[in-house]
Formats: C-alpha cells, structure tokens, sequence
C-alpha cells in the first residue's frame, strides 16, 4: 500500500528536462509512429514524471518500514510507518500483553517515534477502525497532466522545445516532432515531382497530401509517416517553402512567391532613427498604442487579452505598399506558424465576400496583397480598415468603412517645383469612412517618389513638414497625429522616435494636448 502522494511546491516552475526525460519521449514516439507537438509530448512528459516520481515515493515509503495496521502482530525492533500520523516512522522498543476486559488478547506496543518521543499502540486487534482505513490517495486528487500545462504549460514546453532540439535523433517540422530513424527516404527524383506539381499550381501552394498522389512513395506506407517524411525533405531543400498556419502545412515554391513578400517593399523599409523611449510621456505612450504600427515593440500588451476585431488606419507607406500593419494587437487576428516566416492566407471581403490571396510577413510585422482592393475602394492615406477573426482556419475578415461617393474637404499632399511638399485643403472625392488627423489625399502617388528617395537629416524633415502642415492651421498648431502622417509620407518612421524628438528638442514648443508649434527664431 502506499501513502499520500504530492510533489514539492516549486516543482513544475524548477524543474529540469534529463537525457533519460528524451529517452522516455523517443520511446513514446516510436511506439506511437505518430509525429506529435510539443505541446502533446508535454503531456507525456508530466505523465511520466508524475508516475516516476510516485513510484520513487512508494520505494521510500517501503523503505521506511512496514505500514503499521492494529490487526497485525509487531516484535521488538522492528521499523514501522505510521499512515494516519502522516507516514510518521518509528522503532518498536518493546511488546507486552494489554490488559482490558471488554478486549480479548491484544498487545500493546512502545514505539519510538522519530523524534525520540515514545508513544505506546494496541497491535493484535481484529476490530479497529484503522484496520479499514484507505492508505492510498483518493483518485480525484492525482495530479492531472492538463492542469499542470494549464499553469506551467509555457515553461514545460520552452524546456522541452531546448531539450528536443539538443536531440540529433529528432526532427521537427511544423511544430511536431519524429524519429529521425522512421523517416522514409525521398529521393531527388520525386523531389523534382514534388516541384513540377508545385509549378503546375502556378504559385498556389498545395498540401502535403496533394503532393504525395504524384511522387510515387512505396505502397503500405503508414500515411502519417509518408507525409512527415515528404515534409522533412521539402523542409531540407532550398526551392520548397512551407507557408501553412500553425496547424496547417502547405508548400510553395519561394521563386513563384510575390516581390513584396520575399522582400520588404521599400515604403516600408526603416533606417532606425537613434532615441529614447523614456522621454515619451504618458499621453505620448497612450498614442503610440492606439496607432497600431507595426514598428512600434510589443509593450505590455497581455497575452491573453482576447481581440475579435480591429479598426486600423491606413498610413501612406502601407497603402503605397498594398499591405496592413502587423502591430503587437494586430498579429492576434492574423493566422501565425510554428517556424514560417512567411504564412499564406486568405482575406474575405467582409461585403462583397470577395476573396483575396495575402501573405503575413511575420518578420517584418506587414500582411501583403491589398493593393488591388485598396484600389478597387479608392482608399486614401487615412482610411479606417476593420480586420477581424474570419469564420474558417486561415481566413480573415477585411472590410472598408466605405460609404457613398461625395466630395469633402481634406489636407491634400502636393509636390512643389522646389521638391518640397505642399499641404492644402482641397475638395476630393471621398469613398470611405477616415481619421480626421490623419487623412491625407495623395493625388499621384509616383510624384511622392522623388522625395521619398531624398536623403536629409531626420529633424530637418520634421521641421520641413510641421512648417507646412502648420500653415493650415489658423494657430500654427500641428497635432502629433498629424505629424506622424505627414511624415510618413515621405520617410517610413515609427511613432517613438518622432515623439522623442518632438519632447527632447526645444524647436518644437508643446502647447497643449500633444499640440506642438514651430518655434521659427530657434529654428
């Protein structure tokens, strides 16, 4: 029998993953010729340790002594536990008969405790509720494997990943792990298939499944296996990329992939402007978040916060671009991978149910493949999009806040002869719903070209075009909204660096509710 079984406090958070741990996952492995995540060999893991560890307690128990039981007989020095007293141990120092005339023969045992106290025990006793006592741990209160990954999972697995990975007798690919030594041999031949298959889906990429029908793997193939092989060699070969969500595999060929998704497009490419982020004050901070760039670090943005829905507003460069801000809330909206950089998915028009081919970009933070929809919806820099959670794996809803066509007085961007820019209000058509602080209207995006390409310093770009966006503005005030558009019309520039500069330099006066003016005699 055995004895209440728990584990030490901190024993998930410190706990270490052992070659023997990778064994014991190999061996699951093998037996279940199945490729698995690491998520579902944390499963195994704890189960086994669990049970390692509980057997490690029974051998100690048993090694304490014999369990004591009132029905049983005890001689002088014999070791003893004691289940009810909290598996105390003890040493029977003598026995003697008990004396009691409502009790027939039974003996009565002085025992020293393991704290060198004595206490004394009836033994030989036929009738004793102790004799019926349950010494296991009930059921119910065994340690449930889902509920140490429900608070551990994260670490076990970030350990496990290390572990796995140290491990040349295993492979991953997609996030699930296999004995190298099950893997079935793919030749170059039917890697050569694989690609013509590929070049037939002109740049479509295709499922695992749908390209195992055409390269001719040996019959009586466990099928699970056939696949996790045929992906490990397309994984090995530089032609193959495997651009599936996270529970999905799906291979293309990297040539037949877009410009814009092998290479960042250059609206949005980013020399770094040197700052500092703690010169930004807290309502300067609160801006940042609600900007939604895709340059802007993560923060402290819970990781559980559940987000169904997001309005973003379009700046020029990823209109320019035909791409969306991936931002730290953006990326929860957007299907991700086990190891892709580049993930192909499906956008639905969220009214016309239109569907549209695009690519997450999960380095650079873009998603890419708007630019004929943007068209088609006449959008302007400053155009609310809403990207939402789409109904079915790797879709996703987009829809423009469009209403009917009208014309509106907005901030209209123009060229001068001297290549500077020009903001004016003008009436232009308007299609869809805008931010107020951030619409601007481009009339032809290639006369932008041009300034885009000018090399200047940072600052003076920022005075260039405070000083022109100031002129619409009876007070002279330009917001830092404004102005984080306004510059990105000509140089791509995340919030924080313009925001440090706008505090740190005396040229730019705050008057107020993140309102800046031109202080022109400084300048």
């Amino acid at each position: 029998m055995t004895g209440a079984f728990s584990l030490p406090n901190d024993y998930w958070q410190s706990i270490q993953v052992t070659p023997q741990d990778v064994e014991n996952l190999h061996t699951y492995l093998f037996e279940r010729e199945m490729p698995l995540t690491t998520r579902e060999l944390a499963s195994e893991f704890i189960e086994t340790r669990v049970r390692l560890e509980r057997q490690a307690s029974e051998k100690k128990q048993k090694s304490l002594g014999r369990a004591f039981l009132p029905k049983e007989t005890y001689t002088a020095g014999e070791e003893v536990v004691f289940p009810a007293l909290n598996w105390r141990q003890g040493r029977v120092k003598s026995v003697r008969a008990g004396v009691n005339p409502a009790v027939n023969d039974f003996d009565v045992l002085t025992v020293e405790m393991d704290d060198s106290t004595e206490h004394l025990f009836a033994a030989r006793l036929s009738s004793h509720m102790l004799n019926d006592a349950p010494l296991e741990k009930p059921e119910d209160t065994d340690i449930k494997p889902a509920a140490v990954i429900a608070e551990y999972g994260a670490s076990i697995e970030k350990k496990l990943e290390s572990a796995l990975d140290a491990d040349d007798g295993l492979v991953k690919i997609a996030g699930r792990w296999f004995p190298r030594a099950l893997l079935i041999d793919i030749n170059q031949g039917q890697m050569n298939l694989a690609e013509a298959v590929l070049d037939m889906s002109g740049g479509e990429p295709l499922a695992t499944e749908a390209l195992i029908k055409d390269i001719e793997l040996p019959a009586g193939v466990n099928p699970k296996l056939a696949e996790f092989s045929l992906n490990y060699a397309l994984q090995d070969d530089d032609r193959f990329d495997e651009v599936g969500p996270a529970g999905q595999v799906l291979w293309c060929l990297r040539r037949l992939e877009p410009d814009y998704v092998r290479d960042v497009p250059a609206p949005l490419r980013y020399v770094e402007v040197p700052h500092d982020r703690d010169l930004l004050t807290p309502p300067m901070k609160a801006l940042e978040a609600q900007l939604d760039d895709e340059l802007t670090p993560p923060g402290e943005l819970d990781p559980r916060e559940d987000i169904s829905s997001l309005t973003i507003t379009l700046i020029y460069p990823h209109l320019r671009a035909g791409t969306l801000p991936m931002s730290a809330r953006a990326r929860k909206l957007f299907p991700t991978a086990y190891e892709s950089p580049r993930v192909r998915f499906t956008l639905v028009d969220g009214k016309t149910k239109q569907r549209i081919p695009a690519w997450v970009v999960r380095d650079n933070g873009y998603v890419f493949g708007l630019r004929e929809w943007y068209k088609m919806h006449q959008l302007i820099p400053g155009s609310l999009v809403q990207v939402r959670k789409g109904e079915n794996l790797g879709e996703v809803i987009v829809e423009a806040k469009t209403q009917r066509a009208s014309k509106d007085w907005v901030r209209t961007v123009m060229v001068g002869t001297d290549g500077g820019l020009v903001f004016a209000m003008l009436k232009q058509p308007i299609t869809a719903e805008f931010n107020d602080r951030m619409v601007i209207h481009v009339p032809d995006f290639k006369a932008l070209d041009p300034v885009w390409e000018k090399k200047r310093p940072f600052e003076d770009l920022v005075v260039q075009v405070m000083r022109e966006l100031s002129k619409s503005n009876p007070q002279g005030h330009v917001h830092a909204q404004e102005l984080y558009a306004g510059v990105n019309l000509v140089r791509r520039t995340p919030p924080a660096p313009l925001f440090a500069l706008l505090a740190s330099n005396p040229i730019f006066k705050h008057v107020g509710d993140l309102h800046f003016r031109l202080d022109e005699e400084a300048v």
